[in-house]
């Protein structure tokens, strides 16, 4: 066992955390305070080849592995989560099913320009009735002639209305419930695509999050992805790696919170001393780093089981939960550390605070990890 990363990792570390300090970090509040997302440090990652990190260069891909990738996100999350889950979004739950599911074709015609930066991906898979039981969608995929005519809503889209390439799920055969779903690779300049309602959120605000209604969208037959029937296991199997995508973004914010937290207790002074002397904040500081260590360390678990071809789902759900506690943890301790400036916009911390939360909600709430991580041990 060796928990030291190699140079190549180490380098894309330093690497991703340059650009990250240097090119993300210095708009990230006013982002935020204008929910906008930027496509030029989209352009800038897409340079470095962080848009493509997991996946063979003869996709388009930087050839690393899984490891790299949450050491990615975990970086960019450090200084902005919304930059972090974008690239989280586009990576894991769009490239990862075409990687995996699709034809030799699909992956020239959309993996490809995903990796390279030059196409966003999302994913669709929640409605407004089927948030946690994926199962109940009602959206509609019907065969006429060569194209799919697909009917319905998905709604809170990561990505959503910037992307060019969303796989989507539908039922082919409602009777078979989710025996009956089947995924779609949909551009959005299909007819019958529509961008609807745009989240206005409580964090992650400069990452776009919006509703997606196919009215009559017609998909060409070769853009169903594996075979009919067989999406909802496409869709589970694109979560488990999805979360540990959510997991490194929830290290990276648990991380900035704490950095930012020792830096403002070492010089904020009360009493004659900084607060730093104090145990009653020295003892929290040491447990703050204590969870993100231990989060991080289950991320990067899950993360070399990907990498090296071994189960991984259980791992993902675990540091995913571990994870998405932590950073709620933590960046509420950093808000309690700095005190009333805590509270206001002058510092990061309540934006890390507002941004974690949503790690504790999406690709499956804290309780849908514990089911399965349950199911796992029981079955």
């Amino acid at each position: 066992m060796n928990f030291q990363l190699s140079e190549e990792h180490q380098q894309l570390r330093e690497m991703v955390r340059d650009f990250a300090e240097n090119e993300v970090a210095p708009t990230a509040k006013e982002r935020d305070e204008e929910a906008r997302f930027d496509r030029e440090i989209w352009d800038k990652m897409a340079e470095l080849g962080l848009t493509g990190i997991p996946w063979p260069e003869e996709y388009g891909g930087a050839g690393f592995d899984y490891l790299a990738y949450v050491i990615a996100v975990e970086e960019l999350s450090r200084v902005c989560a919304s930059t972090g889950v974008t690239l989280s979004a586009h990576t894991s739950l769009a490239g990862w099913p075409v990687y995996k599911f699709g034809t030799e074709e699909q992956k020239q015609k959309y993996l490809r320009p995903m990796a390279e930066g030059k196409k966003i991906g999302a994913y669709c898979l929640t409605e407004p009735g089927s948030g946690s039981d994926a199962g109940a969608m009602k959206t509609t995929a019907v065969l006429d002639g060569n194209e799919y005519v697909i009917n319905g809503s998905k709604i809170f889209i990561t990505n959503g209305g910037i992307a060019d390439i969303y796989i989507v799920f539908a039922l082919t055969n409602p009777e078979e419930k989710t025996r009956g779903v089947s995924a779609f690779i949909v551009e959005s300049s299909f007819p019958g695509f529509q961008v609807g309602k745009k989240e206005d959120k409580m964090g992650i605000r400069s990452s776009p999050t919006a509703e997606i209604i196919f009215d009559n969208c017609r998909v060409p037959k070769e853009n169903l992805l594996g075979e009919e029937g067989q999406g909802f296991k496409i869709a589970m199997q694109t979560l488990d790696g999805g979360r540990n995508g959510i997991a490194a973004q929830a290290v990276g914010i648990a991380q900035g919170a704490l950095d930012a937290a020792v830096e403002y207790a070492k010089n904020r002074e009360q009493f004659g001393k900084p607060i730093a002397a104090n145990q009653g904040v020295s003892f929290k500081l040491a447990d703050m780093a204590t969870a993100v260590e231990a989060s991080r360390l289950l991320t990067y678990q899950a993360a070399w089981l990907e990498s090296n071809g071994l189960p991984y789902g259980k791992a993902s759900a675990m540091a995913k939960l571990m994870a998405g506690d932590t950073a709620m943890k933590v960046t509420t301790d950093a808000v309690q550390i700095f005190g009333g400036y805590g509270y206001t916009k002058e510092y990061p911390v309540e934006r890390f605070m507002r941004d974690a939360k949503i790690t504790q909600i999406y690709e499956g709430t804290q309780e849908i990890q514990r089911v399965v991580i349950s199911r796992m041990l029981l079955k």
